[in-house]
């Protein structure tokens, strides 16, 4: 797939890699009021995003407050 390929087969956000051999592939995301396809990302940041409401404001706010409670990052595939 040529979006994919522009994403060198892994995941925007997190990195991790389209393993279409474990049935883990990377999955297409879409803006749910156009309909435009944005990219392909992983099922956990796919369904993260969604479940965020894909708003911009509520995924910052979801990042403060897990910086004001000492979250560390954990390393990206």
């Amino acid at each position: 797939m040529e979006i994919a390929q522009e994403q060198g087969d892994v995941c925007p956000v997190c990195g991790a890699p389209d393993d279409i051999a474990t049935g883990e592939g990377l999955h297409v995301d879409h803006c749910h009021d156009s309909g435009a396809v944005r990219g392909l990302l992983c099922g956990a940041c796919n369904r993260a995003i969604g479940l965020m409401r894909d708003n911009i404001d509520v995924l910052r706010a979801a990042i403060s407050y897990l910086e004001r409670q000492g979250a560390k990052a954990p390393s990206l595939h």
